[in-house]
């Protein structure tokens, strides 16, 4: 069994997010399990519920409607990536992991707790993003801490949650998880729906 690991801050989720599930979905995993998660690195807008809430409604927006072996799985949310993995062990015993990460998290691996013992229980799967490039020195690093390494044929938009926080807008997330936002007033975002919709 193959099961494709995809944890991310979701703070909020984007449609870069969403491209990579999409992708993810359509190959040959078995499963693929998403959770939010509560990065030490970083300070977070969203309570871990709501940021599991839009991941939800970011994969329901994708069409066709994806099978049931795409789903969020909440009991997958820690701080610490090996945390989640080991959980991910026990509910899919014996199984061949891959870790999904976009390629921002490079740099920021080798510093991640226990990041060799996770690097070598996983294949690590990296999603490159436009305009980025990937430093073939932090890749190294990597191997060097005991990665196997697989470059996905795929770079997602120039759309970080960040950005999105920090300029107060929707533009770059999906139309639900727009609505959400402002539903439960997050991130003080303003109305952009208009620009939202050039980005279809």
């Amino acid at each position: 069994m193959k099961v494709a690991l995809f944890g991310t801050s979701a703070d909020p989720p984007t449609i870069a997010h969403q491209d990579i599930i999409r992708w993810l979905a359509l190959q040959q995993f078995d499963r693929v399990a998403i959770w939010a998660a509560d990065n030490p690195f970083k300070a977070h807008g969203a309570t871990l519920e709501q940021r599991s809430q839009m991941l939800e409604l970011l994969i329901k927006e994708i069409e066709p409607p994806l099978s049931q072996h795409v789903r969020v799985y909440r009991k997958l949310s820690s701080k610490r990536t090996i945390e989640s993995l080991i959980i991910a062990q026990q509910i899919w015993v014996g199984a061949e992991f891959i870790l999904t990460v976009g390629a921002d998290l490079i740099p920021q691996l080798p510093r991640w707790y226990q990041a060799s013992e996770l690097l070598t229980q996983v294949k690590l799967l990296i999603v490159p993003r436009i305009g980025s490039n990937i430093e073939k020195n932090d890749l190294q690093k990597l191997v060097e801490l005991g990665a196997r390494i697989e470059i996905a044929p795929l770079a997602t938009p120039i759309i970080s949650s960040s950005t999105i926080r920090n300029n107060h807008t929707t533009q770059g997330v999906s139309t639900q998880v727009a609505t959400y936002i402002q539903q439960h007033h997050l991130y003080s975002l303003i109305d952009d729906s208009r620009d939202r919709a050039k980005l279809k």
